[in-house]
């Protein structure tokens, strides 16, 4: 599952305003519901259900990324939101730092299946310094998009420390 896929030009917030980990899932959320890409009428239960996994443990994933996600039984589609920190969000990440990328999404229970691989996706594009680099100066949203959408990557490519 390519993260390119599930975001579109419209679903990448470049400037995220919060400073706290609550208030950016909540500004994600926001985000999304006002763009009607998740319905109003669902937007406390996904509220809710993306609290009750946070509260098990922070989906901050270290090296400056989280990556909140849920289920919903009213979506029909998986959502997905890329917001950017320039100033970091103290997101109670495991590795304590903060965190500047946040990808949220959201997935039909029914495509349970779809959660794993999404997050394994995510998290291997993230391992990648030059991707975290290449996010941090990107000027556009249509820049953010191209570097998102992966090209294979030799192994070893990749050897310098984060």
């Amino acid at each position: 599952m390519k993260l390119a896929k599930l975001l579109d030009i419209d679903r990448i917030l470049l400037d995220m305003k919060a400073t706290e980990h609550w208030p950016a899932i909540l500004e994600l959320v926001d985000f999304l519901s006002e763009r009607g890409d998740i319905p109003k009428a669902c937007r406390a239960g996904i509220v809710t259900a993306l609290e009750e996994r946070e509260a098990q443990i922070s989906t901050g994933i270290g090296s400056g990324v989280a990556i909140p996600h849920t289920f919903s039984d009213t979506m029909e589609e998986v959502v997905a939101v890329f917001g950017r920190s320039k100033a970091g969000i103290d997101f109670e990440a495991l590795d304590n730092a903060p965190v500047h990328f946040i990808i949220l999404f959201i997935v039909p229970r029914k495509d349970y299946h779809l959660h794993l691989r999404t997050l394994a996706a995510i998290a291997k594009m993230f391992t990648n310094c030059e991707v975290r680099r290449s996010l941090g100066t990107a000027t556009t949203r249509n820049e953010v998009l191209n570097i998102l959408d992966p090209k294979p990557v030799h192994i070893g490519q990749d050897s310098e420390p984060c």
